[in-house]
């Protein structure tokens, strides 16, 4: 079968493989649709932590069902998702319903070998139903899932402020779910474009730019003073981590979607006083998933919104480099194997 290998940074190549075969427990997937994520994107640069190459690249994935692997009422044929984070199923995380922060989590297309391949076995009891969504829909449940996450992490209630930090794939998930929640948005990027798809697309009322000389005040004014309580960032950068310590209200939450390699730093009076609490955000559970889909199916959510670029699995090794340019305006580029 034919395979796109990220060989090491910068580089991809396609190799011919053979064809999985399940072994007990395993279903067997025929991919349909791969969804580009930041993820991959910083494989590919050869910033993302955990990893290492050569590596099958490809955890947003949507596939038709070849074999169900014997998980029960499953039928071939179907278009399934799955939860690409692989839990052992018994250590301390898992123990306490956490899979998501399982201690030897192995994620597909990360610490593993992922989708970007016509066929990939997965474990069968990661199944997801389709629901009768599409193909397309179903590559972005993974991606909405961690946004969902963060805002359960996050603890979000009715008429909230939330600032979201970052306004790629999954900071407009995060958006999405905020707003689902019953809050009220706030999106922070330093990219323009990203925030007029924030106002056109989802309806986000209030933008800010993160360049800005006085986004603390715009805060402050939008909020009445009291500056957001939930803060969430989905950037993983640093510098747009610790910016952010300084934008949350006394007694805050602050969650930390996006990952960065480095230490972070910021100043503990300042925390201390705001009895601020801070929160990582892992990954997603099923019943993360779940939420996701049921929202789509309800129509609160409309992700094929977000697919800015597509191509062909034959097309991917040549058009990559250009998904990481801000230029092109990508924000969500997404893979068909028909």
């Amino acid at each position: 079968m034919n395979t796109l290998v990220c060989t090491e940074p910068g580089h991809f190549a396609y190799e011919t493989r053979p064809t999985p075969t399940p072994t007990e427990g395993q279903a067997l997937l025929r991919i349909r649709r791969i969804g580009i994520c930041g993820t991959d994107l910083h494989a590919f640069e050869g910033t993302q932590p955990f990893f290492s190459y050569p590596r099958v690249l490809g955890h947003e994935l949507a596939g038709e069902l070849v074999d169900p692997g014997g998980a029960a009422g499953f039928a071939v044929g179907e278009a399934v998702a799955f939860i690409p984070y692989y839990n052992c199923g018994h250590c301390v995380a898992c123990r306490a319903g956490k899979p998501n922060c399982c201690v030897q989590m192995q994620v597909c297309g990360v610490h593993v070998d992922g989708g970007m391949a016509e066929l990939l076995a997965v474990p069968a009891r990661l199944l997801v139903h389709g629901e009768g969504l599409s193909y397309d829909e179903l590559a972005l449940v993974e991606p909405l899932a961690i946004g969902a996450h963060g805002v359960r992490r996050a603890d979000v209630q009715p008429g909230e402020w939330v600032l979201v930090v970052g306004a790629g794939p999954i900071g407009l998930g995060v958006m999405e779910f905020t707003r689902i929640a019953g809050a009220q948005v706030i999106a922070l990027d330093i990219n323009e474009q990203r925030l007029a798809f924030c106002r056109g697309n989802l309806g986000v009322a209030h933008t800010i730019h993160a360049l800005a000389p006085d986004v603390a005040a715009q805060l402050a004014a939008i909020t009445g003073g009291d500056m957001p309580t939930v803060v969430i960032d989905a950037t993983g950068s640093l510098q747009a981590i610790t910016n952010a310590f300084g934008y949350l209200a006394h007694g805050g939450r602050f969650v930390l979607v996006g990952l960065q390699k480095d230490d972070i730093s910021f100043s503990h009076p300042e925390f201390h006083k705001r009895e601020a609490t801070l929160l990582s955000s892992r990954n997603a559970t099923r019943a993360d998933f779940e939420h996701v889909i049921s929202s789509m199916k309800q129509g609160l959510v409309k992700p094929t919104t977000y697919i800015t670029h597509r191509t062909g699995f034959g097309e991917v090794k040549d058009k990559f480099a250009q998904w990481l340019n801000p230029a092109t305006g990508v924000i969500k580029a997404m893979v068909a194997l028909d």
